[in-house]
């Protein structure tokens, strides 16, 4: 499910398959564009942490979400320096276990803001002694009213099942967050929207061509290594809820460790490969990969310096930290693409709804 809670159920019935999806790929350029502009909101927030001086970070998330915080993850401990990990919210829900959170930061992230068990955690912890903020769609709803600060993602409504364009604004939002953190001014993100514009344009016939080779796959596997991780987990969930496709998502250190055996000339992977540490830490996955026989498409910014990939995404460089928000735009259109061709509606996936309760 894209993100557990979440609130926004919405009618389809009169549209054309894949309507809502494609048009709120289409609409990110735009939310990217208006949630930058809006930067001095979430700065504040930002002050507020840094005076806090918190000595470690929680994250809390589910679904989609969650792949915003294991990117936020990220960002904290390399940016700022602080350790950081994720909630396990069953650990208060269910066995009502009770830490000391004494000068800790617990980011709660949810599109709707309503999922019980998030709600839950974030008042626990509060009480515990967390300095709580809740990172949500949704302006005062439930986990906004109960987290101590709040950041509006600003993505407006989303209509589709799976979640596009607030998936980059979270992860946007974040990024925000934590740069003002550190007292940045948000340099590499100044032009995003513009960035995220030229990718989906740029990258159109590349996924087309995507589309027509993989849409009988029977399996599809996704990699990627440090900020880029969150991509391939988001890449997998998408495939999935769209196209009803068998796929796993594996860091690609993981992959190595055992995994790999599984892997023959009938798995298609989708590796991502940005410039950067991270990117260049899979060029040696990419090599093996080859060597067990799979159809790899690479999308990243360093696409196209896998010669062992059949086919390529390339996508605009920016700064690493922030690829995650560009890299995933043309592997929703694949996702969107691969669903239609393959004679479904992304808007209508079976057994999925935009409401999933958990506690």
């Amino acid at each position: 499910m894209t993100d557990s809670g979440e609130g926004k159920v919405k009618t389809v019935s009169d549209t054309r398959p894949g309507e809502h999806m494609a048009a709120e790929v289409a609409e990110q350029p735009d939310v990217l564009t208006r949630l930058v502009q809006a930067r001095s909101d979430i700065a504040a927030v930002g002050k507020t942490i840094a005076e806090r001086r918190p000595r470690f970070v929680l994250l809390a998330a589910r679904g989609t979400s969650d792949h915003a915080a294991i990117y936020a993850k990220y960002l904290i401990e390399v940016l700022l320096g602080l350790p950081a990990g994720h909630v396990s919210p069953s650990t208060t829900t269910l066995y009502r276990a009770e830490q000391d959170l004494t000068d800790v930061l617990l980011i709660a992230v949810s599109q709707s803001g309503g999922s019980y068990d998030l709600l839950e955690v974030t008042q626990a912890a509060r009480a515990q002694g967390a300095l709580t903020v809740a990172v949500t769609n949704t302006p005062s709803s439930p986990l906004q009213e109960v987290a101590e600060l709040a950041v509006d993602v600003r993505a407006g409504i989303e209509k589709a099942v799976a979640a596009t364009k607030t998936y980059t604004a979270t992860l946007l939002a974040l990024y925000l967050l934590i740069d003002s953190v550190r007292g940045g001014e948000a340099e590499h993100v100044g032009d995003i929207g513009e960035l995220a514009s030229r990718t989906l344009t740029d990258t159109a016939e590349d996924v087309e061509r995507a589309i027509a080779r993989y849409r009988f796959a029977d399996r599809i596997l996704t990699t990627a290594r440090g900020y880029s991780y969150a991509t391939a987990l988001e890449s997998s969930l998408k495939l999935s809820e769209t196209s009803y496709l068998p796929t796993r998502a594996f860091s690609g250190t993981d992959l190595l460790h055992g995994p790999i055996a599984a892997v023959d000339a009938e798995t298609a992977v989708v590796g991502i490969a940005g410039t950067g540490a991270g990117g260049g830490s899979m060029l040696d996955v990419f090599d093996t990969l080859s060597e067990r026989g799979a159809d790899l498409l690479c999308v990243g910014s360093a696409a196209h310096s896998v010669p062992t990939a059949a086919l390529t995404i390339p996508v605009p460089e920016t700064a690493e930290e922030i690829s995650p928000i560009v890299e995933v735009l043309p592997i929703q259109r694949l996702a969107l693409g691969l669903s239609l061709a393959r004679g479904f509606d992304p808007d209508r996936p079976r057994g999925l709804h935009k409401v999933t309760k958990t506690r």
